[in-house]
């Protein structure tokens, strides 16, 4: 019978089975004993023997061997049926089989249908073994045929809801299955989400710290190379800045490093943006002869904002040194009542704004909208250029 029950998800089902089929081996036993010892002597008692050894024979074999291709459940309820039919009409045990072997019908018949259809033919052999053994008879009609039309509605209503707990154990069983295979999936794809999150960061931030200030070295290499021999002195500065841009891209190159898998600078370590952005222009201007025009307001912000605002300039002022052909860049810093705006404006050649597909602009939109801000391009060809990145303050995202 653990063949039988293994389908079923409920574990309690599955313990009762099998304790019903322990139960049914020693009532089988039992009936066995009381036509040995109580049945009368001659031909009908070795016959009922006959047909009880018959069932129990092929209930044994289905038991032990549920996958033989000889006695499957429908070919042992087939002779169930024959055999109570058999004993209703010698007399002999034949109610108390019916009751033994009830549940079998449930068990063995796989469907609602084909269940009660062999209770059916079962209860319809029954009577119709007695009737021929009793006649049209009082006895028949006051015992055998109330008795078993009891049984079987019994026997009806307790396999279907026999049924109906097992197929809601099994439905629950699957929901269950279905569920912690969504929940599976879910955090694979949020492992995913995560790993191409970190993976975007991690490119943007050497785009915007690393590239730059490659870039930045190849410019001033080329321009000291070409100066060297009549302008050795403005050269030799060049050197100077591409010693001091190695060693800035050397310092953020291990900040990268030591902050890979970290969840970010977001502990809030205060300090003035306007003296880092001071310093980011400085150097630009040194670098490229242009002339910087700086209104910076002397704002206090936690280190994301800072970062955000200062990862905008150096994109900003590396897309004036490769595109633009500006002579004058304007940088304005300033609190509004709804966060902080820092505004970027060239003088330069401009571009199509619709047009652009470049990482860096792409890059600063998607780093301010983490912190809740955006991000507007203004500029038309011969117009110049105009970035203006609006930022929430700390508290005010928090309210």
């Amino acid at each position: 019978m653990t063949a039988l029950a293994s389908p079923l998800a409920d574990a309690f089902w599955a313990t009762s089975l099998r304790r019903w089929n322990a139960v049914c081996w020693v009532l089988f036993a039992a009936m066995a004993v009381g036509l040995v010892t109580t049945a009368p002597a001659g031909g009908s008692k070795y016959r009922a023997v006959a047909l009880l050894g018959c069932v129990v024979l092929c209930y044994a074999v289905l038991d032990r061997f549920p996958g033989n291709p000889v006695v499957r459940p429908r070919v042992y309820l087939s002779v169930l049926v024959l055999g109570l039919g058999g004993l209703a009409y010698l007399g002999s045990s034949y109610a108390a089989l019916f009751m033994v072997t009830l549940p079998h019908y449930w068990m063995f018949g796989r469907t609602p249908r084909a269940s009660m259809g062999f209770l059916g033919v079962a209860a319809a052999a029954t009577l119709a073994g007695s009737l021929v053994r009793q006649g049209w008879s009082a006895e028949f009609f006051g015992e055998t045929l109330m008795s078993t039309l009891i049984v079987v509605a019994v026997g009806v209503l307790i396999g279907l809801w026999a049924h109906s707990v097992v197929a809601q154990s099994s439905e629950r069983a699957r929901l269950i299955e279905e569920l912690e295979r969504t929940q599976a999936q879910l955090s694979e794809a949020h492992q995913r989400q995560g790993a191409a999150d970190e993976r975007e960061r991690i490119a943007r931030d050497i785009h915007d710290t690393l590239a730059q200030g490659f870039a930045s070295i190849i410019v001033l290499a080329e321009a000291a190379q070409a100066g060297i021999d009549h302008a050795p002195a403005t050269s030799a500065q060049q050197l100077r800045s591409i010693e001091s841009t190695a060693r800035e891209n050397l310092a953020e190159a291990r900040e990268l490093v030591g902050s890979a898998g970290q969840p970010g600078p977001g502990q809030v370590a205060a300090g003035s943006v306007a003296l880092t952005l001071r310093r980011t222009l400085d150097r630009f201007a040194e670098d490229t002869g242009l002339t910087v025009d700086a209104d910076l307001a002397d704002l206090e912000c936690d280190q994301q904002t800072r970062i955000a605002l200062l990862r905008c300039t150096q994109e900003s002022l590396a897309n004036v040194r490769k595109h633009a052909r500006a002579s004058m860049v304007g940088v304005v810093l300033v609190r509004r009542p709804h966060g902080v705006e820092l505004e970027i404006t060239d003088d330069g050649t401009g571009f199509r704004v619709a047009e652009s597909t470049g990482f860096g602009l792409d890059g600063m939109r998607k780093r301010l909208a983490e912190l809740g801000g955006r991000l507007t391009v203004t500029s038309s060809v011969g117009d110049g250029t105009r970035i203006l990145a609006m930022l929430p303050m700390a508290s005010e995202v928090e309210a």
